[in-house]
């Protein structure tokens, strides 16, 4: 199939699958009148670059996923030994920021609270004209 006919079959821009090419996540063969032409496993292939990307997955992870991108769904199935790393890479930054959310959040309910204001001092939030002390 043509660049066109994949981006309507798959559901993105050709711009888009222009870039996945530039980014070593497609191979296209070329024509003899220089026309991209993609295999029926690209449709797969795309939307599980675009999975990926949508998870916060960059275009070079990506590419350590290239061995199990034509085989279905990636979310579906058992992970692919070569993106192991990949997504143990991502649980690790996602516990990060996790706990960095979490700290944010227990800073603001002290502020809420009053528990992190001093007696002549209270919590920038409670000086805030829109703030009602909870009870």
């Amino acid at each position: 199939m043509l660049i066109g006919e994949l981006a309507r079959a798959s559901g993105v821009t050709v711009r888009a699958l222009r870039y996945y090419e530039q980014q070593g996540l497609l191979q296209p063969e070329r024509t003899s009148n220089g026309y991209r032409r993609y295999d029926s496993d690209a449709v797969t292939r795309v939307r599980n670059i675009q999975l990926l990307l949508s998870n916060g997955f960059t275009a070079q992870d990506v590419r350590g996923f290239l061995p199990c991108l034509d085989d279905g769904e990636v979310s579906l199935g058992p992970a692919c030994p070569p993106s192991v790393a990949a997504v143990s890479r991502k649980v690790a930054a996602l516990e990060e920021r996790i706990a960095e959310l979490s700290a944010v959040r227990d800073r603001l309910v002290q502020a809420l609270t009053g528990n992190a204001a001093t007696p002549r001092q209270p919590g920038i939030i409670a000086r805030h004209p829109a703030y009602t002390r909870p009870g």
